[in-house]
């Protein structure tokens, strides 16, 4: 049986392309595991707390460490872990916002960003990361086109997520792209174009 973690970060839920695009992977994923699980969250609603240096600390602090009352304060965190470790299937939908991930994905991968617990270091001083054995699968969404050409530079999405992620241990990822959703001439095939490159590893 697999688990899927459905990770959105859309500001647009009624009409977002990537909540679209992360729904159409998880039917072909249901497809060819037909016993699944889902769960889904949705970061935007939220309201994640930002890292402030009380809550970094605690976080980069062994719980043996922590006071019962610190330990209770980092229980939102530690929820977004359980979360993250019981998936065997991740999948991320990442609009592009001015180039880059929307500022409530960011606040998730700094709650999950956790020494011992999701990434460490070896003797050699080479981090390590240790949330593996899952696959995720990137379900973004831009207005312009940032897979090739002159836009490829400004894309801070999927090179992001897939160097950042693969710090923690998440080395098999691959990005699915609804883009050129406000390109005359593109994007009135956009969607159909992104759903029907899905193909599920």
């Amino acid at each position: 049986m697999k688990h899927i973690f459905h990770l959105m970060s859309s500001i647009q839920p009624r009409e977002s392309h990537s909540i679209k695009l992360g729904k159409a992977i998880i039917a072909k994923i249901q497809e060819k595991y037909p016993d699944t699980t889902l769960e889904e969250l949705n970061l935007v609603d939220l309201e994640m707390p930002h890292l402030n240096p009380e809550s970094l600390r605690k976080l980069f602090t062994a719980d043996e460490s922590l006071t019962k009352e610190e330990k209770e304060s980092i229980t939102f965190s530690n929820h977004l872990l359980t979360q993250l470790l019981a998936a065997d299937i991740i999948v991320i939908g990442a609009p592009l916002y001015n180039f880059t991930i929307h500022s409530a994905l960011k606040a998730w991968i700094d709650h999950i960003t956790r020494p011992g617990i999701t990434f460490g270091y070896g003797e050699d001083g080479r981090p390590i990361g240790l949330v593996t054995g899952k696959k995720v699968y990137i379900a973004m969404s831009s207005g312009g086109v940032y897979s090739e050409g002159a836009g490829q530079v400004n894309d801070f999405v999927v090179p992001y997520l897939k160097a950042f992620l693969g710090f923690l241990g998440m080395t098999d990822l691959t990005a699915f792209r609804a883009e050129g959703l406000k390109v005359p001439g593109l994007k009135d095939h956009a969607m159909s174009k992104a759903i029907n490159s899905i193909k599920i590893d």
